[in-house]
């Protein structure tokens, strides 16, 4: 076939043309063999060839074979994901590209908000990673008081005080909201909310030691306290940044793949 010719590719419902000559030029690679037919789970379907994988990702594999470098946006962080899939196509030379970004430690973030407010106390909580989140989520409940109703059973039993649990509310992934101390309800009754963080038992109304011990658990979880700052003069919300450096899970494959011949220009050489 010309290498003039062109190939169009369905990638997890993502259409991709190139050249053949493009994917050609790695021979061992199992793109290769796609489009030699020697691969029958690809099929042509409607004049394209049908891959079942992920397409944003496949636009990462598809630059690499025509730059023969690896150029990764500043936020990227699927190094997993896109060597999985740098290993179903079998390019050798991306696998070992992307082996030094796995190995690299990275930091989780979290960031506290607090806000002290006459006898009120407001906590937001961001974090970089989703499972910090759900971990505080699972360890942090919000007591509300709630009065039970009076009863009559011949004798008048005036309503009791109780308190009603809540979990802490996720507006995303990536955060969570709660609040403690006393509040004016509807009907201008004074309620109190509860903080409790498992593994302690103590239910806090007070702000400043509810901060304490949450602070307290994101130490005892191995993050380390970076920075403090005043967010709002006016309304006195604090920042407190947590850093917690962990290096990822590594990918171990049963094959020790063998570098291609490649060429990465220098960063010079490489056009903007």
């Amino acid at each position: 076939m010309s290498s003039q010719e062109l190939v169009t590719l369905n990638v997890g419902g993502k259409i991709f043309t190139t050249r053949f000559s493009t994917i050609k030029q790695f021979p061992a690679s199992r793109l290769a063999r796609m489009l030699d037919g020697r691969d029958q789970e690809f099929k042509m379907v409607g004049g394209q060839i049908f891959v079942d994988r992920d397409g944003d990702l496949f636009s990462f594999i598809l630059d690499f074979l025509r730059t023969h470098q690896l150029l990764l946006p500043t936020e990227f962080s699927d190094y997993l994901r896109l060597q999985r899939e740098a290993l179903f196509y079998e390019l050798r030379s991306l696998v070992d590209l992307l082996n030094p970004y796995l190995l690299q430690p990275r930091p989780a973030l979290v960031e506290v908000h607090f806000l002290s407010r006459n006898t009120q106390a407001f906590f937001r909580v961001f974090g970089s990673c989703s499972k910090t989140i759900e971990m505080l989520t699972g360890r942090i409940t919000v007591f509300t008081e709630q009065l039970s109703a009076p009863t009559w059973n011949g004798n008048f039993f005036p309503p009791q005080m109780t308190l009603l649990p809540l979990p802490p509310q996720r507006p995303s992934y990536h955060d969570l909201v709660f609040q403690c101390g006393s509040d004016s309800t509807t009907d201008n009754q004074t309620g109190v909310r509860y903080v409790s963080i498992k593994p302690d038992n103590r239910k806090l109304a007070n702000g400043t030691n509810v901060l304490g011990l949450l602070i307290d658990t994101l130490l005892k979880e191995g993050f380390h306290l970076v920075s403090t700052r005043t967010v709002s003069s006016e309304d006195k919300t604090e920042c407190y940044s947590f850093e917690r450096i962990k290096s990822p899970e590594v990918l171990i494959t049963n094959e020790t793949p063998k570098p291609e011949t490649i060429i990465i220009p220098e960063q010079s050489q490489i056009k903007k």
